[in-house]
């Protein structure tokens, strides 16, 4: 379950950004988190918990086993180039730090297991694997931009 300040500290991070929606799993709880003028997207047959906050902000609280299947990190464009998106909402990392260089660039041959980023979310830096075998193509995103979920990142194309 998540903790109170936890909830509010997401709450104030989105309202500073543009990004309308997020959800975060943990464990067995999920929190998808709205702006009040963003459109309706989720819909659950299991009992939500919604607590609002001065800023209209709607916080639903839903049990991971009631929401659908997540889609797959990699997105194909056509029969040769593969889409890799964010699976998360959060800032996105090219190298493990800042001194170190890029994980992959342009024309990088990466395997299903390489590590091609970091997504940061809730201080977790959370390595992003190409689940593709392929060379990238192109990097879509730049270092130290927030990302939304399902947002493309790098195109690659199959070996």
């Amino acid at each position: 379950m998540f903790k109170i300040g936890e909830i509010r500290e997401l709450i104030r991070l989105l309202d500073e950004t543009s990004v309308s929606e997020l959800t975060v799993e943990s464990g067995d709880a999920k929190l998808h988190i709205k702006k009040p003028d963003a459109p309706v997207t989720m819909v659950s047959q299991a009992p939500v918990m919604t607590v609002s906050q001065p800023s209209a902000t709607t916080v639903e609280t839903v049990p991971v086993a009631a929401t659908a299947a997540e889609p797959v990190k990699a997105e194909q464009i056509d029969d040769s180039t593969t889409v890799i998106t964010s699976p998360m909402v959060g800032t996105f990392y090219r190298a493990s730090s800042p001194d170190a260089p890029p994980y992959v660039e342009e024309g990088s041959r990466v395997t299903a297991k390489t590590i091609v980023c970091i997504v940061e979310a809730m201080k977790l830096m959370n390595e992003i694997e190409a689940e593709i075998n392929g060379v990238i193509v192109e990097v879509l995103a730049e270092n130290g931009q927030l990302v939304e979920y399902g947002q493309p990142l790098f195109r690659v194309k199959h070996a």
